[in-house]
């Protein structure tokens, strides 16, 4: 049985002191929110991580001792350990960790719970292994381009 690929795209589009928002796309398919600290420097505890490509793979919650349902672990951080997509919904509720919704407003994420659900429900029937990340800026110049063409 052929392996499926599984590629996570994660695209922030919303700056503030508090937090940063984003899309996140399976396999070219928007499928929920998106909750990261605001970027300082990768420090630990208080920034998202840095833009770039990463491996991903599934955690047990028998794998953790804060996470009691199935989650996904970012492999290979620069300079950080243990960064996880989970649930919760506010920047007070992540040190650093990718948080899922299923709507966002400023500095906030909502129906976590089912967000991170539908994404364990996806990525586990496509097979659940072989998973990357991208993540990146959105990039308004290349839309405002797009439009103006």
């Amino acid at each position: 049985m052929k392996k499926n690929k599984i590629n996570l795209l994660l695209i922030r589009d919303t700056f503030t002191d508090k937090s940063t928002i984003g899309e996140l796309f399976l396999n070219g398919v928007r499928i929920c929110d998106t909750l990261e600290k605001p970027w300082l420097d990768n420090a630990r505890n208080i920034s998202c991580i840095p833009e770039g490509k990463y491996d991903v793979r599934l955690r047990t919650a028998r794998e953790s001792a804060s996470r009691d349902y199935l989650h996904l672990l970012i492999k290979a951080v620069p300079d950080r350990t243990y960064i996880l997509f989970h649930k919760g919904n506010y920047p007070k509720d992540t040190r650093g960790c990718v948080l899922v919704g299923m709507s966002s407003e400023q500095d906030v994420v909502y129906n976590s719970k089912l967000a991170m659900d539908l994404l364990m429900k996806e990525i586990i029937n496509l097979g659940g292994t072989n998973i990357n990340l991208i993540i990146k800026k959105k990039d308004y110049e290349k839309m405002a381009n797009f439009t103006n063409d």
